[in-house]
C-alpha cells in the first residue's frame, strides 16, 4: 500500500497546482476585462446601445471590441460566460484549506499560546468565519451606503482588518494570513456568484422576451466588480506569506495585512487610471514603497513572543502528540532533530545567514518535535529535503530511525493516522 502520508502529500500539491492555476485565470480574464473598460474609446458610427470600443492586437490578430452599457438591441447567437474560473479558484481553496489546515490543524491551526481551543472548535471557527463577511460586506452594498462608494471601501477594510485581528488572537500566524485572504477571497467569489452572474443573466432573460433591460442590473455587477478589482493584489500577498515568516509569524502580522490592503488599492489606482487614460498617478509608487517600508519595519517587531522556550516545554500535549511523544523511537528522534536542525529551527537561529526559522517552524523541545512529526517524517525521513542540501551531514541510519519512529505512533492512531 502507498503511505498515507505520501498520499496525502501529493494530494495537497495537486490541489494547490489546480489553485494556482485557476486563480491565474480568474485573475487574469479580471485583469483584463477591467483594462479593457476602462480603455474603451467613444468614436463615431457606434451602434445603438454601444458605449464604446477598442482594437487590440495579439497572437498575430487584430480584435475589435465593443461594449454595451446594459445590452444590445438582439441576443447574440454565441455568448460566453466568465465565472467558472471564480468558482473554481474557490473551491480549489475551499480543498487545500481543509487538506492542510483542518487535516493538520494542531500543527497549523490551532495555537494553545493563544487560545485553548479543541481542534473541532477550531475548524468550526475557520469555517464559519467566512461566511460573516459576506453578510455584513453584502447588506452594506444593499443599504443606502452603496451609492457612496468610496465611503463602502473605507467599510470594507476596517471589517478585513478587524477580522485579522480577531483571528491573530486564536490562530497561528500562518493560519491568520491564510485564512484573512480565504475570507476576502469569499467575498470575492461571492460577489460573482450572487450578484454579477445573476444580474447579467436578468439581463439576458430580458433580452430573450423582448423586453428593455433595466441599467441598474449592470450599475450593481460593475460596483461589485471593482471592489474585486481593488481586493485580488492583497489575496495573492496574503495566500503567499505562508512562505515567510517575516510576514505571517509577527506579532502584528494583522497590521502586516491591513497595509498591504492599502498597497493594493495604490497599486490597482495607478494601473486603472493609467488604462482609463486620465492621468499618470505617479505618486502612488511613493505612497506604495512607504508602505512597504513599513512593513518591513513592523516585520522586525519581536517574533513569536508567545512562544517561548518555557512555553513550549509548558504546554500540555494534544492527545495525538502524546501518542508520538511516546511511541518507540522518540527518544532518538529527539537527540538527532535538534542538532542537525536546531540551528535554523530555533527562536534564535545561530546558523549564519539565518535570523528566523524558515517557514515558523521550531525544532528545539520536544513539543516541537511532536508538533512538526508529519513535516519532519516527509522532509528528513522519507526524502533528503531537509536539511537543505545535507549541509549537517545527517546520516541515512538517523533518517531510517525518523521513520519507523513515524510509522510506530500512526500504527497506534485511529484509522492508522489518516491525517497525521
Amino acid at each position: 500500500m502507498y503511505d498515507i502520508a505520501i498520499i496525502g502529500e501529493w494530494l495537497a500539491f495537486a490541489v494547490r497546482w489546480l489553485h494556482v492555476i485557476t486563480a491565474m485565470a480568474w485573475i487574469g480574464s479580471s485583469f483584463y476585462f477591467v483594462a479593457l473598460d476602462l480603455g474603451l474609446r467613444k468614436v463615431p458610427h457606434l451602434p445603438v446601445g454601444a458605449h464604446g470600443e477598442e482594437w487590440q492586437v495579439h497572437g498575430g490578430g487584430f480584435y475589435h471590441i465593443q461594449k454595451y452599457l446594459v445590452a444590445p438591441e438582439n441576443m447574440p447567437e454565441h455568448l460566453v460566460w466568465f465565472k467558472w474560473e471564480s468558482y473554481s479558484t474557490w473551491l480549489s481553496g475551499a480543498g487545500l484549506l481543509m487538506l492542510v489546515y483542518w487535516g493538520g490543524g494542531e500543527l497549523y491551526l490551532i495555537d494553545p499560546a493563544k487560545a485553548d481551543l479543541s481542534l473541532w472548535q477550531g475548524v468550526l471557527i475557520s469555517a464559519g468565519s467566512l461566511t460573516i463577511g459576506w453578510i455584513v460586506y453584502d447588506r452594506l452594498c444593499k443599504s443606502p451606503l452603496g451609492e457612496s462608494p468610496t465611503v463602502l471601501m473605507v467599510l470594507l477594510f476596517v471589517l478585513l482588518v478587524a477580522m485579522g485581528y480577531g483571528y491573530n488572537e486564536i490562530f497561528t500566524g500562518r493560519a491568520t494570513m491564510l485564512h484573512l485572504g480565504a475570507f476576502t477571497a469569499t467575498i470575492m467569489t461571492a460577489n460573482v456568484f450572487f450578484i454579477i452572474i445573476p444580474n447579467q443573466k436578468i439581463v439576458v432573460a430580458d433580452l430573450k422576451a423582448g423586453r428593455t433591460p433595466d441599467a441598474k442590473y449592470g450599475k450593481i455587477a460593475k460596483l461589485r466588480s471593482t471592489h474585486n478589482n481593488y481586493l485580488t493584489l492583497p489575496v495573492v500577498f496574503l495566500m503567499l506569506s505562508n512562505h515567510y515568516p517575516l510576514a505571517f509569524a509577527s506579532e502584528y502580522n494583522w497590521v502586516i495585512a491591513a497595509l498591504v490592503f492599502l498597497m493594493g488599492v495604490t497599486i490597482r489606482h495607478y494601473f486603472n487610471t493609467r488604462h482609463a487614460g486620465t492621468g499618470n498617478p505617479t505618486w502612488t509608487w511613493l505612497v506604495t514603497a512607504i508602505l512597504f517600508v513599513l512593513i518591513m519595519q513592523i516585520s522586525m517587531a519581536p517574533m513569536w513572543t508567545k512562544n517561548t522556550l518555557e512555553v513550549s516545554e509548558a504546554q500540555p500535549l494534544t492527545p495525538t502528540q502524546q501518542v508520538f511523544a511516546s511511541a518507540e523511537g522518540f527518544e532518538d528522534v529527539v537527540n538527532i532533530i535538534p542538532g542537525r536542525c536546531g540551528m535554523c529551527h530555533a527562536r534564535e537561529p545561530f546558523y549564519e545567514g539565518i535570523y528566523h526559522a524558515p517557514k515558523g517552524i521550531l525544532l528545539e523541545t520536544e513539543a516541537d518535535v511532536v508538533k512538526t512529526a508529519k513535516q519532519i517524517y516527509l522532509q528528513s525521513g522519507l526524502t533528503h529535503a531537509m536539511p537543505p542540501a545535507n549541509v549537517s551531514f545527517m546520516e541515512e541510519g538517523e533518517r531510517q530511525k525518523i521513520v519507523e519512529w513515524y510509522e510506530n505512533a500512526r500504527g497506534k492512531l485511529p484509522f492508522g493516522g489518516a491525517i497525521q
